[in-house]
Formats: structure tokens, C-alpha cells, sequence
């Protein structure tokens, strides 16, 4: 993630739950027009589109997740992950998964919203 869109941008990353990668992969490229490439953690596939310069966001394999919760919006608590959690379970939120690491994209923690809606608090620092 770029510096700019670190400390500017409350939206730092998606994902978009696909049920199968490789068409997905070659639909995002063609409509989007920017490269999105195939990559894996811990072996997991997933593809990442192009983002050098602003937000950025993914493609997962997660078919029971495509209809009913579309994608996932990371929101920036850059540097405050442990704080922002704490205020979601006191502001009528709760925890759906305990911060933990991505790779070397940071650390996230997914979260509903007092509203229900799921989302993940992204930090590139566990603090």
C-alpha cells in the first residue's frame, strides 16, 4: 500500500468473493482494463489487481460468500488496530475473527458493524 493511500484513504483494500478464480481473474482484467494478477499466501490463491498508486483490492475463492455477503471492505485504523476493536464492541459492533496477520500486507480484524455489516479494520502494524 502506498504512503499516500495509508494515510489518506478510510477504504485501504477489497475483496471480492468469487466462485471460480480463473474467470474471474480474466473478467476483471478485460472490464477493468488493469492487470490482476494470480498470487497465494500460505497457500491460498487468490488474484490482485493492480494498485501502484491508490486502493486496491483482490479476487478469493469463497463460493458461499458470492450472493449473500458480496465483498469485503477493509477500512484504514492504521496504527490503532487494538483501540478500533475495543470501540467496535463497545459501540454496539462485535468480533467476528481476532486481529491477525496478512502476510506482508499487515494485520486485519473482521468485524460487523452496529448495523450488521461485515467488514475488516486493516493496520499494517498489530497496535
Amino acid at each position: 500500500m502506498s504512503d499516500f493511500n495509508r494515510d489518506n484513504n478510510r477504504t485501504v483494500w477489497f475483496e471480492i468473493p468469487v466462485v471460480e478464480l480463473e474467470r474471474a481473474t480474466a473478467f476483471h482484467t478485460a472490464v477493468l482494463a488493469v492487470k490482476v494478477e494470480k498470487q497465494s499466501f500460505d497457500g491460498f490463491e487468490f488474484s490482485v489487481m493492480e494498485h501502484a498508486d491508490g486502493n486496491g483490492g483482490c479476487l478469493v475463492p469463497n463460493p458461499d460468500e458470492v450472493t449473500d455477503k458480496g465483498p469485503l471492505l477493509y477500512l484504514n485504523v492504521q496504527g490503532r488496530i487494538k483501540d478500533a476493536v475495543k470501540m467496535v464492541q463497545e459501540d454496539g459492533g462485535s468480533v467476528s475473527q481476532d486481529v491477525h496477520p496478512i502476510g506482508p500486507h499487515g494485520f486485519r480484524d473482521l468485524v460487523m458493524d452496529s448495523e450488521d455489516n461485515r467488514m475488516a479494520l486493516h493496520s499494517e502494524v498489530d497496535a
